[in-house]
């Protein structure tokens, strides 16, 4: 196997590879830009016009995407999957992965969209150099472009694979991605409705992508994943990337059921309170009625929408940031 198939191996280790560029037998380039990054490109006479990001590790407790993007990497070097698309693999936060946190100092998906021109510390200037490498990948015209940022969730999820689709003022949301993300084993997908600063959401805006997040379970320690079934995704992407997936023209949203976000739940102060168990799951219901949060200001949250869902919550961030989302059943009628 080629040196740069264990692109994993080399991150956490946090050292750089001998040989930058390496070609494997049948002509796919696999070439190091940086930490946690590596470039593939099909032969020539093979490329069929997509870029494909692929990214995981953004918060370094993930361990289930990052392992699946390890087999996918040491199979195209072993030359087991032959890519007929160019691909960029990105571990996000190699300093976090290697300690087995989160993050650092502080949450890289929330430095995106130019958020961390008004950060320092690692996670802000891993962030720049993300958006500097996406850029570069997506730079080339007439080419079909899509960005999967793989995660797994903090808690436990009463719909356990799902999908944030981001939002850009006048942009549609596709059918037939969705029509992917379905074959691809995902349960739900959430169809955000205003601007957001994850690193989906800056490929999808800034970069013309078509980007989504995956939240495929609970995230566990690398070696415990076995109870994060990414089978399906697993089997999709493969197609993607050899370019043997099924046609989409035709294929159903059925069982795919669709959200919206009703609210944001935004922590203010130190007073904040979010009045739901330590232990609550993504996608658990909620009655209208029941008050949800409260902050300073007698600011409060009380849940309105009927058939109300929270996903993400979270007490603990820094104030300013999203404690929480209440979301709400959606319809395909907005699609193209």
């Amino acid at each position: 196997m080629l040196a740069l198939g264990k692109l994993l191996e080399l991150t956490l280790a946090g050292r750089e590879p001998a040989e930058k560029t390496q070609l494997t037998a049948k002509g796919v380039r696999m070439r190091w830009l940086t930490e946690g990054a590596l470039e593939v490109s099909p032969a020539a006479d093979r490329d069929s016009g997509m870029d494909l990001l692929l990214s995981a590790g953004i918060h370094g407790n993930e361990t289930a995407p990052i392992e699946l993007l390890d087999r996918l990497i040491i199979a195209i070097a072993r030359g087991e999957i032959t890519p007929r698309v160019r691909i960029l693999f990105v571990f996000g936060n190699p300093g976090a992965m290697r300690t087995g946190a989160r993050f650092v100092e502080e949450d890289l998906n929330r430095l995106f969209n130019g958020r961390h021109e008004n950060s320092s510390g690692p996670e802000a200037l891993r962030a720049c150099e993300l958006e500097h490498l996406a850029e570069t990948f997506f730079s080339q015209p007439q080419r079909t472009r899509l960005h999967y940022d793989l995660h797994t969730a903090i808690r436990g999820s009463r719909i356990e694979q799902f999908a944030l689709y981001p939002y850009k003022e006048g942009r549609m949301h596709s059918r037939q991605q969705l029509a992917r993300l379905r074959a691809a084993g995902m349960e739900a997908v959430l169809l955000q409705n205003k601007p957001s600063i994850v690193f989906s959401a800056y490929t999808y805006d800034q970069l013309g992508a078509e980007a989504f997040t995956l939240e495929l379970g609970k995230a566990r320690p690398f070696g415990q994943n076995a109870g994060v079934n990414v089978e399906r995704l697993e089997q999709r992407l493969t197609h993607i990337i050899e370019g043997t997936e099924p046609s989409l023209e035709q294929a159903s949203l059925e069982g795919l059921q669709l959200f919206s976000v009703a609210r944001e739940v935004i922590k203010r102060s130190d007073a904040f309170v979010l009045h739901l168990p330590d232990d609550v799951e993504n996608f658990s219901e909620l009655a209208e009625g029941y008050l949800l949060a409260e902050d300073v200001a007698s600011t409060r949250w009380v849940i309105e929408e009927s058939g109300a869902r929270i996903i993400f919550p979270n007490p603990k961030v820094k104030n300013g940031l999203r404690a929480g989302m209440i979301i709400e059943p959606a319809s395909a009628a907005g699609l193209v």
